[in-house]
């Protein structure tokens, strides 16, 4: 099933990822007492964050991210792997991590989370990395830059 001019949209596999990290967030909110926050359970792991929750469950939530994508893939039979330019991810991982820290959280923590809980602080983060994101996107657009591959 595709959307009127998106032929490439997969609104039902968007509708189950969307369960699963609702589902993920309410398993880690209810059975750890904490908030799935990507960019804070990197910290932790890294042992840049002295939260409560213990390091090698961080390790263990951030492998499983990679790990359940291969493992839905490889079951539905469609592992095509693709990856940008190494140095062009690490300079976006180095200007995501800052701009996490600088935010106080990521789009998993503010945007799934956070909107969830009706925060204050989330609504304005998901606001202004969403606006930032359309703005950049338009940006690119506007100078003939291709936006996907």
């Amino acid at each position: 099933m595709s959307l009127p001019g998106f032929p490439d949209a997969t609104p039902l596999a968007g509708l189950g990822g969307g369960i699963l990290i609702g589902l993920a967030a309410a398993l880690m909110l209810l059975g750890v007492g904490r908030i799935a926050g990507v960019s804070g359970i990197a910290a932790r792991a890294a042992g840049i964050s002295n939260s409560s929750l213990p390091k090698p469950s961080a390790w263990v939530f951030l492998l499983g991210l990679p790990l359940g994508a291969l493992i839905v893939n490889s079951a539905l039979g469609r592992f095509e792997p693709s990856f940008a330019n190494p140095a062009m991810l690490v300079v976006a991982g180095l200007l995501v991590g800052a701009g996490t820290r600088l935010g106080s959280g990521c789009t998993s923590g503010h945007g799934v989370c956070g909107m969830s809980r009706l925060s204050p602080r989330s609504l304005v983060a998901t606001a202004t990395f969403m606006g930032f994101g359309i703005a950049t996107v338009a940006a690119m657009n506007a100078l003939g830059l291709e936006v996907l591959p």
